[in-house]
Protein backbone atom coordinates (compact mmCIF):
# COMPACT_ATOMS: atom_id res chain seq x y z
CA UNK A 1 0.00 0.00 0.00
CA UNK A 2 1.76 3.52 -0.84
CA UNK A 3 1.82 6.41 1.74
CA UNK A 4 -0.92 8.49 -0.20
CA UNK A 5 -3.54 5.92 -0.28
CA UNK A 6 -2.51 4.65 3.74
CA UNK A 7 -2.61 8.64 4.69
CA UNK A 8 -6.47 9.02 3.56
CA UNK A 9 -6.94 5.52 5.14
CA UNK A 10 -5.97 7.42 8.01
CA UNK A 11 -7.46 10.57 7.69
CA UNK A 12 -10.87 9.27 5.97
CA UNK A 13 -11.50 5.80 8.02
CA UNK A 14 -9.55 5.10 10.68
CA UNK A 15 -9.45 8.41 13.29
CA UNK A 16 -13.22 8.42 11.69
CA UNK A 17 -13.64 5.53 13.57
CA UNK A 18 -11.84 6.56 16.63
CA UNK A 19 -14.22 9.28 16.75
CA UNK A 20 -17.18 7.37 16.06
CA UNK A 21 -16.60 4.76 18.74
CA UNK A 22 -15.52 7.77 21.39
CA UNK A 23 -18.67 9.65 20.60
CA UNK A 24 -20.86 6.47 21.03
CA UNK A 25 -19.21 5.14 23.90
CA UNK A 26 -19.43 8.60 26.04
CA UNK A 27 -23.24 8.58 24.64
CA UNK A 28 -23.41 4.75 26.25
CA UNK A 29 -21.83 6.02 29.68
CA UNK A 30 -24.00 9.17 29.59
CA UNK A 31 -27.84 7.32 28.88
CA UNK A 32 -26.97 3.93 31.62
CA UNK A 33 -25.79 6.42 34.08
CA UNK A 34 -28.49 8.89 34.06
CA UNK A 35 -31.21 6.24 33.74
CA UNK A 36 -29.45 3.93 36.73
CA UNK A 37 -29.62 7.37 38.85
CA UNK A 38 -33.29 8.28 37.38
CA UNK A 39 -34.38 4.27 38.28
CA UNK A 40 -32.39 4.22 41.50
CA UNK A 41 -33.94 7.55 42.89
CA UNK A 42 -37.33 6.51 42.25
CA UNK A 43 -36.89 2.88 43.34
CA UNK A 44 -35.71 4.57 46.96
CA UNK A 45 -38.63 7.26 46.82
CA UNK A 46 -41.46 4.52 46.29
CA UNK A 47 -41.87 3.20 49.18
CA UNK A 48 -41.22 6.37 51.09
CA UNK A 49 -44.31 8.18 49.00
CA UNK A 50 -46.10 4.95 50.12
CA UNK A 51 -46.28 5.26 53.67
CA UNK A 52 -47.29 8.81 54.09
CA UNK A 53 -50.84 7.46 52.87
CA UNK A 54 -51.55 11.13 51.01
CA UNK A 55 -53.66 10.41 48.42
CA UNK A 56 -51.88 12.81 46.29
CA UNK A 57 -48.42 10.95 47.10
CA UNK A 58 -49.94 7.63 46.41
CA UNK A 59 -50.37 9.13 42.70
CA UNK A 60 -47.14 10.28 43.09
CA UNK A 61 -45.80 6.71 43.99
CA UNK A 62 -47.11 5.19 41.30
CA UNK A 63 -45.94 7.57 38.76
CA UNK A 64 -42.38 6.32 40.51
CA UNK A 65 -42.95 3.03 39.98
CA UNK A 66 -44.03 3.64 36.12
CA UNK A 67 -40.80 5.36 35.91
CA UNK A 68 -38.79 2.66 37.36
CA UNK A 69 -40.25 0.16 34.63
CA UNK A 70 -39.85 2.17 32.09
CA UNK A 71 -36.19 3.10 32.64
CA UNK A 72 -35.54 -0.56 34.09
CA UNK A 73 -36.74 -1.76 30.68
CA UNK A 74 -34.60 1.03 28.45
CA UNK A 75 -31.01 0.05 30.35
CA UNK A 76 -31.83 -3.71 29.02
CA UNK A 77 -33.15 -3.03 25.85
CA UNK A 78 -30.55 -1.03 24.66
CA UNK A 79 -27.58 -2.51 26.26
CA UNK A 80 -26.05 0.91 27.24
CA UNK A 81 -23.58 -0.73 30.04
CA UNK A 82 -22.72 -3.29 27.32
CA UNK A 83 -22.19 -0.86 24.63
CA UNK A 84 -20.54 1.65 26.53
CA UNK A 85 -17.67 -0.81 27.44
CA UNK A 86 -17.59 -2.24 23.85
CA UNK A 87 -17.19 0.60 22.22
CA UNK A 88 -14.56 2.49 24.77
CA UNK A 89 -13.18 -0.76 24.46
CA UNK A 90 -12.67 -0.93 20.36
CA UNK A 91 -11.97 2.94 20.65
CA UNK A 92 -8.86 2.47 22.77
CA UNK A 93 -8.01 -0.94 20.93
CA UNK A 94 -8.04 1.42 17.76
CA UNK A 95 -6.04 3.67 19.21
CA UNK A 96 -3.25 1.32 20.64
CA UNK A 97 -3.06 0.14 16.77
CA UNK A 98 -1.35 3.22 15.76
CA UNK A 99 1.11 3.35 18.36
CA UNK A 100 2.02 -0.23 17.36
CA UNK A 101 2.68 0.53 14.00
CA UNK A 102 4.36 3.83 14.72
CA UNK A 103 7.12 1.47 16.73
CA UNK A 104 7.13 -1.07 14.10
CA UNK A 105 6.22 -3.27 17.87
CA UNK A 106 4.78 -6.92 17.31
CA UNK A 107 3.81 -7.76 14.19
CA UNK A 108 4.73 -4.62 12.42
CA UNK A 109 8.88 -5.26 12.94
CA UNK A 110 9.25 -7.60 10.20
CA UNK A 111 5.93 -6.92 7.93
CA UNK A 112 6.10 -7.02 4.41
CA UNK A 113 3.91 -4.20 4.02
CA UNK A 114 3.23 -2.21 7.30
CA UNK A 115 0.80 -0.20 6.04
CA UNK A 116 -1.61 -2.95 4.84
CA UNK A 117 -1.22 -5.00 7.64
CA UNK A 118 -2.24 -1.94 9.75
CA UNK A 119 -5.23 -1.41 7.41
CA UNK A 120 -5.94 -5.39 7.84
CA UNK A 121 -5.66 -5.67 11.78
CA UNK A 122 -8.04 -2.09 12.24
CA UNK A 123 -10.89 -3.65 10.13
CA UNK A 124 -10.50 -6.69 11.65
CA UNK A 125 -11.23 -4.51 14.81
CA UNK A 126 -14.34 -3.13 13.21
CA UNK A 127 -15.85 -6.32 12.06
CA UNK A 128 -15.27 -7.75 15.53
CA UNK A 129 -17.24 -4.62 16.85
CA UNK A 130 -19.87 -4.94 14.15
CA UNK A 131 -20.50 -8.54 14.99
CA UNK A 132 -20.73 -8.25 18.87
CA UNK A 133 -22.92 -5.78 18.25
CA UNK A 134 -25.09 -8.19 15.90
CA UNK A 135 -25.17 -10.84 18.83
CA UNK A 136 -25.60 -8.47 21.42
CA UNK A 137 -28.82 -6.61 19.52
CA UNK A 138 -30.07 -9.60 17.36
CA UNK A 139 -33.22 -10.91 18.50
CA UNK A 140 -33.25 -13.38 20.73
CA UNK A 141 -35.12 -16.90 19.37
CA UNK A 142 -37.61 -18.70 21.61
CA UNK A 143 -37.24 -22.70 22.00
CA UNK A 144 -39.28 -25.00 20.29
Amino acid sequence: MDKEAFEKYLKDRYYDQIRWYGNKSAYSQKMFKTLITIVTVSSVLTPILLITRDEWLTYLAILSSVIVAVGTTLVRAFNYQENWTSYRTTSETLKKEIHYYNAKLSDYHDAEDPEALFVERVESLVSRENNLWLVCHAPKKEPA
